[in-house]
This record gives C-alpha cells, sequence and structure tokens, in this order.
C-alpha cells in the first residue's frame, strides 16, 4: 500500500517505547505488583480496573475490555488515526518513520502546519486590534474567555495582509506553501491575495489540536458570502472534519452523546453556556464519513436543525447516511428547534436548561423515520400501507445486516403495514398496487395504451419541470393535482405528483432521492436532467402555459365523452346537452 509504515519499523518502536510512560502521563497510575493500576479512562468507574503491564507492552481494562498497545491507546485516548499514533510514539522516542517505497513517496506537511500555526497567530493578534469585530461578538454574546478557548482571530479588510505578514516575516513562508494550504489565492493574472478579508475566524483543529483550516464569517457590507472557508487542501478535507470536536474532547474525554449543529457559533455559543459535547459540520451535510468519526468518541449522536424546511431536508440526508452505521448500540436523534431560531439564539434566550430538556425530547432515528415516510398516506387502505412498504424497504436494507436497529425497523414497518422488512422478501413486489378491474398488465389504467407509449406526453414534460423546480407546485390546485396525477404513465408517477405538491419545501434532492433504488427512479432521473436552457423564471412559465394546456385537454376530453353519451343514450340527452352547454361556454370564456 502507497506510504504504508513497514511492519519492522512497527515491531521495533514497541520494543523502545515505554507503554507506562505514554499511559502514565495522560493516566494516573499506581504500582500494583508488577503492573500498575488506575481509573480506566474509557468509561466511569470509582474501582480501579485498568491495568498497565510494562512486561506485555500492553495495557487492559477489564471493567469495559478496553486493551491493546501504545498505538492503540493513543488512538482511542486521543482520537489519532492509527499513522498519526505512530507518528506520534515515534517522535516521542526519537525515531523517523520510513515508508515502504511506492510510486507516490510520503509528503511532508510540516510547511502547511507551520503556515497555519502562523496564520492563526496573524489573525489572532489582529482581532485585538479590530473594535468592530469585538464589538460583534460581543453583541452575540461572547466573552473573551470563550474566544480565546476557541483561539477566534480577525483577517483584516486588507488584499495582501496575512501574505506580506507571512511571506515577509522574520521567518518567511514562501507564497506556493500559502496557496497550497488555502490561505492565499491567485487570480488569472498571477495576482495573490488573501482569500480571507474582513472576516471573525475560527479555526479548524484535527485530532492532535493542529490548525487545518479556517472559517470566516464576514462582517458589515463586505463582498463575497457570509460564510467562507478553506479549500479541500492535504490538510483538510470537509466531508471528514467536525468544528469543535477537539475542544469537546479535550473538555471531557468521557463523551457520552455529541449534538452536531449547523454553525460556528452555535458551538460556541454552547459551549459557553456549559454544554460542551457539540460540534458542526463545515459547510456540507453530515455524511457517512463524519459518522465514521463521530461514533469513535459517542454511542448516541443528536442532531440539531432548524425547524424550516431547509433544516427538514437537513435532518433527512443526515438519516441517510447515518443507517449503515446504526449497529453496535449506537444511537441517532434528531431535535428541531422553531421556526426562526438556531441553537445560539435558542440558548442565549432560553437558557441552557432549557436546551437540555430539548435535547432529552430529541426523537430517535426510526420515530423520524417513519414519521416523514407516512406523510401524506392513509394506513387504513391497504394501497398506501403497501406503498409505505415500498418506500421504507431501502431503508431497511441500508441498516446494518443482522442489528437491533434492522430487527426494530422491521418490526414497526410490519406493525404499520402488516407486510414484513426488505429482509422477510420482496417488498417491492407487494407493494405494488394490482391492476384496477378490467386493466390489463402493461396499460395505463383507463387509456388502453402501453406503459411508456406516453413518455414524452403533456403530463410527464410538467412532471419532469417540477423535478427541476418542485417549487412550482405551489402553483397547483387540488383539482390541477389529480389531473396531473391521473395524467402520468405509471403509479410512480401520480405518486411523486402528490408528494412534492404535499411538501413545499421539497427541493429536487429530497424528491430524487425518497424513491432511489425503486424502479422508475431511473426514469425519474431522466426527466430530472432532461437539458433545457430556461432560467427559474422560464420554468415557472412554461410550466403555467403548459398547466393551462392540459385544463383545456381534459375539458374537452369531456365534452367528448358528454358528446358519445348523449349519442348512446338519447333519453338523457337534455340533461347531457345542458351539462355540455356548461363546459363549452366555460372553455370559450376569457
Amino acid at each position: 500500500m502507497a506510504n504504508s509504515i513497514p511492519k519492522t519499523f512497527i515491531n521495533e518502536l514497541q520494543d523502545r517505547v515505554d507503554i507506562a510512560a505514554v499511559i502514565g502521563s495522560r493516566v494516573a497510575l499506581k504500582k500494583g505488583g508488577k503492573d500498575l493500576q488506575g481509573l480506566c479512562p474509557f468509561h466511569d468507574e470509582k474501582t480501579p480496573s485498568f491495568t498497565v503491564s510494562p512486561a506485555k507492552n500492553m495495557y487492559y481494562c477489564f471493567g469495559c475490555g478496553a486493551g491493546g498497545d501504545a498505538i492503540k491507546f493513543l488512538e482511542e485516548f486521543e482520537g489519532l488515526s492509527f499513522t498519526e499514533a505512530v507518528e506520534s510514539l515515534a517522535a516521542s522516542v526519537g525515531m523517523e518513520v520510513p515508508r515502504a517505497q511506492s510510486k507516490s513517496p510520503a509528503r511532508d506537511l510540516a510547511p502547511l502546519f507551520e503556515a497555519m500555526r502562523a496564520a492563526e497567530g496573524f489573525y489572532k493578534a489582529q482581532l485585538k486590534t479590530a473594535p468592530q469585530a469585538i464589538d460583534y461578538l460581543k453583541g452575540r454574546g461572547l466573552t473573551g474567555q470563550i474566544a480565546a478557548e476557541f483561539k477566534l482571530g480577525f483577517a483584516p479588510d486588507a488584499w495582501d495582509g496575512l501574505l506580506e505578514a507571512l511571506a515577509g516575516g522574520v521567518r518567511p513562508l514562501p507564497s506556493k506553501v500559502l496557496l497550497e494550504a488555502g490561505l492565499i489565492g491567485r487570480n488569472e493574472r498571477g495576482r495573490e491575495y488573501d482569500r480571507f478579508r474582513g472576516r471573525i475566524m475560527f479555526p479548524v483543529r484535527d485530532g492532535r489540536g493542529r490548525v487545518i483550516a479556517f472559517g470566516g464569517r464576514l462582517l458589515g457590507d463586505g463582498q463575497g458570502p457570509k460564510y467562507l472557508n478553506s479549500p479541500e487542501t492535504p490538510l483538510f478535507h470537509k466531508s471528514r472534519e467536525l468544528y469543535g470536536l477537539f475542544e469537546a474532547r479535550k473538555f471531557s474525554r468521557q463523551l457520552d452523546s455529541l449534538i452536531v449543529v449547523e454553525g460556528y457559533l452555535d458551538v460556541i455559543a454552547l459551549a459557553q453556556a456549559g454544554i460542551r459535547n457539540v460540534v458542526a459540520t463545515l459547510g456540507t451535510a453530515t455524511g457517512e464519513e463524519h459518522y465514521r468519526k463521530l461514533y469513535r468518541y459517542a454511542d448516541e449522536v443528536i442532531c440539531c436543525f432548524d425547524g424550516d424546511a431547509a433544516g427538514r431536508r437537513a435532518a433527512w440526508k443526515a438519516l441517510e447516511g447515518a443507517l449503515g452505521h446504526l449497529d453496535g448500540g449506537r444511537r441517532l436523534k434528531f431535535m428541531f428547534l422553531p421556526d426562526g431560531e438556531d441553537p445560539d439564539t435558542s440558548v442565549r434566550r432560553q437558557g441552557a436548561d432549557d436546551f437540555r430538556r430539548r435535547i432529552g425530547k430529541a426523537t430517535p432515528a426510526i420515530e423520524y423515520l417513519f414519521a416523514e415516510l407516512t406523510q401524506g398516506l392513509d394506513l387504513t387502505a391497504l394501497d398506501d400501507r403497501a406503498r409505505l412498504a415500498d418506500l421504507a424497504a431501502p431503508y431497511v436494507q441500508r441498516a446494518p445486516s443482522g442489528s437491533s436497529l434492522r430487527q426494530m425497523m422491521r418490526a414497526r414497518l410490519q406493525e404499520l403495514t402488516g407486510v414484513g422488512g426488505a429482509d422477510a422478501g420482496p417488498v417491492q413486489a407487494l407493494a405494488r398496487p394490482k391492476p384496477l378491474a378490467g386493466e390489463r398488465e402493461g396499460l395505463a389504467p383507463h387509456r388502453g395504451r402501453r406503459q411508456g407509449r406516453r413518455r414524452d406526453g403533456l403530463p410527464v414534460q410538467l412532471l419532469s419541470l417540477l423535478l427541476k423546480a418542485p417549487g412550482l407546485a405551489a402553483e397547483l390546485a387540488p383539482a390541477d393535482v389529480d389531473l396531473l396525477a391521473d395524467g402520468q404513465d405509471s403509479p410512480l408517477f401520480a405518486e411523486v405528483i402528490r408528494y412534492v405538491a404535499a411538501h413545499a419545501g421539497a427541493d429536487a434532492a429530497q424528491v430524487l432521492g425518497r424513491w432511489s433504488g425503486q424502479e422508475g427512479h431511473a426514469e425519474m432521473l431522466r426527466l430530472h436532467q432532461r437539458p433545457s436552457m430556461l432560467d427559474a423564471d422560464g420554468l415557472a412559465v412554461e410550466f403555467r402555459e403548459g398547466l393551462e394546456r392540459l385544463r383545456a385537454l381534459a375539458e374537452r376530453g369531456r365534452r367528448s365523452q358528454l358528446l358519445e353519451r348523449m349519442r348512446a343514450d338519447p333519453a338523457d340527452e337534455k340533461e347531457r346537452l345542458a351539462e355540455y352547454m356548461v363546459l363549452r361556454r366555460s372553455a370559450e370564456a376569457p
């Protein structure tokens, strides 16, 4: 494997490292015969059950079963990766870590870490002389103590303040290093400039406390987005990192749970209020890499979101990313704040105790999953129960095989529908609605046309527009929803229409993701990706005009049906004629 550490070096390192010294510098140990004993750092206990054996070069806890060598201890205690733990131990005994021969030699990241450390010092010093930034932080209720703990800083509103300080200082750093670290940018003319300008600066740290990135909050009416993060660099990958995790673990090595919020200031405000087990994602949805890291440190994760449509969408994405990791006693819950509130404002207005009460009432993942899936369904109706089974099947499959979570999801699904989970059989086949009376398989309802023959008809064209911009559904009256749904080629498309109409805040990703893995999803993607040169306004105009054409076609169809009935039943001609004339006058009205 590229950049792998030779096993011979690992063995030599283990021989040279004093495991008692490594653990003893972090955990209070007392002599107990040939071994050392102390309170286990990995679980709460009053009587020592944690033992370190220098002779065997290992540790073991008789209470929780934690055990291993010095490398394993640093991985668990410090939250380091295997490579980071090896590098830390090697440095402590003066050894240099070799790498196995490969086409991709190991990168020396020391210059990048040095650049980030220097930038942190620069931003911190600038904050002291920036009254506008200090007033802003005070206005958000932050104290100087909490600002110092999180090492907050300020990037002056100048094109080259950081560049000049770091590249022209006592120990100048090459601009190419600053560029690779994401601290500066370079325009098309080759001019270099500070990436962060006029912003409150939030350092992002790795498991060892080293700065790997920054987030910047714009002050005043400056140009650019309100929040700006470092770009992807050799040190920083936003899909893996969590702001505040180092500070949370520094405060407490025993984390029963971790609360995931969306903003830097949310983390800091909650920490100041005494709620220290809080982290934030870095401008991206909570994904699988985040959960892999979160569950290394706590068995319970509570995702806290705003109660608006955007918060609900973020929660759904977070749920999808977590399902594969919920085994071995791991738990996931969701907490929604009232519209207009975020954790920062909530804890300042209502206090820490109120926020903790809300945490205690967080919704477990399974309850949230089925609450979302059952929206708009009537579970007293057989078809809707079958549809729920079909909707839930992919999520049951995502849960770890053999896990208690999957068993509970199957039990809950059977309770609601009478149909077992994905492991119990082909749910999709069971849940597919049966043909209506007189309708042959493969034919669209009431039309006698083969499914797919009308894929590019007007109703499907309108579905394509809705998949591009679900917000257009806000213009649909209940009668329009029925008309558009009845005109679709498949029950799935009709279901999509009714879902979009009932969920005004849904975006395209949420709509498409809801039916991921199901029959017909590929066709939904095709319709969503159908090329269009129209902007948002153009899509709206095309949708309205198409909807008017569909209404006109429906009225024409109803008139044709009435004419046919009048011919077939002359005795009823007078009543039918009156109805026909009403329809005709309605169609001719301006």
